[in-house]
């Protein structure tokens, strides 16, 4: 479902849950963003739009205001809408509650408060029970630009390219990714997925993409294997190619001790210093002094 889409069904549903009257088709083209002008257009947009409401299960009604009203409106009962009563365990509420703190802004947002400003602004009448604008929106709290575009292409299973800045390299590097998630660890956002050009798995920090992701090929055309877990590729890092990993008892609480094999300094002080601050290479010298000069030079 496209994003355009997208957004004039959630302000269909917002404007049908904002009144107790039925309203006409007229009023709500009037009332909802995106719908043509031309009749036979909204038409056929609004009965895709009733179809994929139905299908969704929101609790479409039909009726008449009057009986002797000559169109049929249309209205969502709030009581036919809601959720049933919610009993969540400690655990569960804490997941709901994290999330809560991480959404901060959606594109979405816009189309919902816009669909019931309108409706109150025709005069329509509206229940005072429902919540304000700001309070129905959605909110995600991310600073990068490429979170939207990756996003999107995760949800729509679709290939993009993008400049990456690898840590202690001045020039970004194109990047072709099938991109299987994208995950918040330790408030870093990160991307993962099938690097093209690497013929691997590979997992990009999004505040290392420089400018714009495009996509680069069609909707439907990346597989994500089963069992991926996005999750667990931003976690594991170092650990994937470890020969052992223990605690580290000596260093900072949750902190483990990896060791590795290597066949080029250079490469996996590449790799290495990519984790910035996440990892600290303890030995071999020529490997840390080459990852040290990686990370001043990307400070530099």
């Amino acid at each position: 479902m496209s994003k355009r889409k997208t957004e004039r069904l959630l302000g269909l549903v917002v404007c049908l849950l904002s009144t107790r009257r039925y309203l006409t088709a007229d009023q709500i083209r009037q009332a909802v963003p995106g719908y043509p002008e031309q009749d036979e257009l909204f038409k056929r947009m609004f009965e895709r739009d009733k179809e994929d409401l139905r299908d969704l299960g929101v609790p479409l009604e039909t009726g008449l205001n009057h009986p002797f009203d000559d169109d049929l409106g249309y209205r969502i009962r709030q009581q036919a809408y809601e959720l049933p009563e919610l009993r969540l365990e400690a655990d569960e509420a804490a997941v709901l509650g994290l999330a809560a703190r991480v959404w901060q802004r959606a594109e979405l947002a816009g189309a919902a408060a816009g669909a019931l400003l309108k409706l109150r602004a025709a005069g329509m009448e509206a229940g005072d029970e429902l919540p304000a604008p700001q309070d129905i929106e959605p909110r995600l709290g991310t600073p990068e630009p490429a979170f939207g575009p990756l996003w999107e292409a995760v949800r729509d299973r679709r290939p993009v390219t993008f400049s990456h800045r690898a840590a202690g390299r001045s020039e970004p590097q194109r990047r072709e990714l099938e991109p299987w998630g994208v995950v918040n660890r330790h408030g870093r956002w990160y991307v993962a997925g099938w690097d093209r050009g690497r013929d691997a798995i590979r997992v990009f920090r999004l505040s290392r993409i420089a400018g714009t992701v495009k996509f680069c090929g069609p909707a439907g055309s990346v597989t994500v294997p089963d069992g991926a877990d996005v999750r667990e590729l931003a976690r594991v890092g170092l650990r994937r190619h470890a020969v052992s990993v223990r605690a580290d008892e000596t260093g900072p609480p949750g902190w483990d001790l990896v060791t590795t094999r290597f066949a080029d300094v250079g490469s996996f002080a590449d790799y290495a210093a990519w984790f910035g601050p996440d990892a600290v290479v303890l030995d071999p010298p020529d490997l840390r002094e080459a990852v040290i000069a990686r990370l001043k030079g990307a400070l530099a």
